[in-house]
């Protein structure tokens, strides 16, 4: 089961601290990144070193928003409307979701009925544009919408991909729907509990190393 927590302005203080020290969807990826070897890399470390860091009250450094990702956020609306127009489909805008244990967090763009998810990937840079529309490579979001159908236990998933600009070349919105895949998402749940251990481990090591720091001899002390 999982909490719906109200609509915030994204980028507010009260959407930050609602995120904070929760392994979010976006980051699911990063969250599953691996070496050649199979070792986790070091975007995965990092983020898991961000994620303590926020546990243990701290702050994880703030990640800029370009004009390009303020465009993206801008377009949402626009693409969700156009989605609706298209399919027929109601969409129900959702704040933040968090499973009940407080570890993991979602974002999702909509919910539709009782069994869909609505997430929607303006095309901003070109070769996002063409990887994604024209040679159909949706990997980037894979591991974020399976989380979707992992933890609210839907069974589908529609993935707009919005380039209003191209809509004279009729490209202005492609709709994929991801349906469940049991294996993909025991898959990701094995990872991601794996990087829940990674957070866990660097947790204790920064509050032993504030233990550690309380317990020093101050400099100078007889």
């Amino acid at each position: 089961t999982y909490t719906v927590h109200p609509l915030l302005e994204q980028g507010s203080p009260e959407w930050l601290e609602l995120r904070r020290g929760r392994i979010t969807g976006s980051r699911f990826k990063d969250a599953r990144d691996r070496t050649a070897k199979g070792q986790p890399s070091a975007k995965c470390s990092l983020y898991a070193m961000d994620v303590a860091r926020e546990r243990c009250g701290g702050k994880a450094g703030e990640k800029f928003q370009n004009a390009a990702m303020r465009f993206g956020t801008e377009q949402e609306p626009l693409a969700r409307v156009a989605y609706e127009q298209a399919t027929g489909n109601v969409v129900f805008e959702v704040g933040f979701i968090t499973d009940d244990a407080g570890l993991f967090g979602l974002s999702p763009d909509g919910l539709i009925d009782d069994d869909g998810v609505l997430e929607i990937k303006t095309m901003v840079s070109s070769d996002t544009l063409f990887r994604a529309v024209v040679e159909g490579d949706i990997s980037e979001y894979i591991d974020q919408i399976n989380g979707y159908l992992w933890l609210l236990d839907r069974q589908w998933v529609d993935l707009v991909l919005w380039a209003p600009d191209l809509a004279d070349l009729g490209l202005a919105m492609k709709v994929i729907r991801i349906e469940r895949d049991e294996a993909a998402i025991e898959a990701l749940e094995a990872d991601l509990l794996q990087f829940l251990a990674m957070v866990r481990s660097s947790e204790q090591r920064l509050r032993w190393a504030a233990v550690d720091h309380k317990t020093e001899p101050m400099l100078g002390a007889a």
